[in-house]
């Protein structure tokens, strides 16, 4: 009899599955087809024509050097390079990449609704990921040549995975959570504090035993390494990339919004202009910004750091200064607040007993202040918006419990 209730509720549970995924992929279809890029272009289209055609990620030409890239995270420019193998051009290989976005964004929302049931009913977990399957962001990012989509697919599945790791600890759950740790930090290089942050987290609260947590570490390693060894043999430098200076100076110049600025004065300019076009271009090209950006941030700490709570505001809420044509449109801003301000209220009144609960809101604000040192496009945020809503069923629960609405 437990056989059989056990197989009712697996069969019922796949059936959850499937169908959040293929509502997922039904909705996003028709927006990128209307709304989606149609060339492969700026410095994906660079670093991919240079794989393609020359076998060397490179996004800088000089004079006939190519320069191996040490700018962009690596591992969306080698993701749309496998998907090349099936010989498509233009517009068709164009749309083998949006369908790809699309088929990993259906898929993380059935993961994302495992996620919410470790903590939430069936039905605040089946709505909740329907609300996230049918956010206008996370629609519309499937239709955009940028590694966003793939970046919340995997942060998805890491949170997913941590926490089966939590629960089982054996050795296949440590593959595939370092695995697909170290392919988060191939493509986006802030995951790296997020990921030691978890590692401690899991050590100190979890009391996991350091040889596990040195496993994680040790295959997360070796699933970075050839990109790492590539840059060491290269450039002499233990790194994944080399931009943290360009970044941080875009979001702490004169001319910063939130978005950050581009613009570059004569004086920086004449700097830039005597970095040597050697093979060690990026790495003091980048020093030079870096240096910038120290100075500016020295000469007038008050105003940055009013800056950075703006930029905190912005991204728990809305950019009320954005330059973006679209950012005003009600299906985006009005979406984007709400969820903002239900998710703080449900992180105070939520119970905190729950040390993966815990671990989410303190991820969830690392992340608020590692961008906010920087700038915050309107895109990024769909990285927090997952997390945004775990929060807001928080509050759902407790209207529910404290009203007797669930009776």
């Amino acid at each position: 009899m437990y056989f059989n209730i056990y197989q009712h509720l697996k069969r019922r549970e796949i059936l959850i599955l499937t169908l959040l995924i293929l509502l997922s992929a039904a909705i996003r279809i028709p927006v990128v087809l209307l709304f989606g890029d149609t060339t492969l272009e700026n410095e994906w289209g660079i670093l991919v024509y240079n794989l393609i055609n020359h076998g060397t990620l490179a996004i800088k030409n000089f004079d006939g050097f190519l320069l191996p890239n040490l700018w962009m995270p690596p591992l969306y420019a080698y993701y749309i390079y496998i998907l090349s193998f099936f010989n498509l051009e233009n517009q068709n290989f164009v749309t083998l990449i949006l369908s790809s976005q699309i088929l990993l964004a259906s898929i993380s929302v059935a993961v994302f609704y495992k996620i919410n049931k470790l903590f939430f009913s069936k039905k605040i977990s089946f709505y909740s990921s329907l609300f996230f399957s049918f956010f206008p962001l996370h629609v519309y990012a499937c239709g955009q040549i940028s590694s966003i989509v793939l970046q919340t697919f995997f942060i998805i599945l890491f949170f997913y995975l941590f926490f089966i790791f939590i629960k089982k600890s054996n050795f296949s759950s440590i593959f595939l959570l370092s695995i697909t740790s170290g392919l988060l930090i191939l493509l986006r290089g802030e995951f790296i504090i997020i990921f030691i942050l978890s590692l401690v987290y899991l050590f100190i609260f979890f009391k996991i035993s350091l040889k596990k947590v040195s496993m994680i570490l040790l295959i997360a390693l070796i699933t970075i390494s050839p990109y790492l060894i590539r840059n060491i043999v290269t450039f002499e430098t233990f790194t994944i990339t080399k931009s943290i200076g360009y970044n941080l100076w875009k979001g702490n110049n004169p001319n910063s919004q939130v978005e950050g600025a581009t613009y570059i004065n004569p004086i920086l300019q004449n700097k830039i202009d005597k970095v040597k076009k050697d093979k060690f271009y990026t790495i003091n090209l980048d020093n030079v910004f870096f240096d910038q950006a120290i100075k500016n941030i020295k000469k007038d700490p008050f105003e940055y750091l009013i800056l950075f709570f703006k930029k905190i505001i912005s991204f728990l809420f809305i950019d009320i200064n954005s330059s973006q044509p679209n950012y005003y449109n009600p299906l985006h801003y009005l979406f984007v607040l709400a969820l903002g301000i239900t998710s703080l209220f449900g992180i105070l009144l939520s119970n905190k007993k729950s040390l993966m609960f815990k671990y989410l809101i303190l991820v969830f604000f690392e992340n608020i202040i590692i961008f906010s040192c920087f700038f915050i496009l309107p895109r990024y945020k769909l990285v927090i918006i997952p997390l945004q809503i775990i929060f807001s069923n928080a509050l759902a629960e407790y209207i529910i419990k404290r009203y007797g609405l669930s009776k």
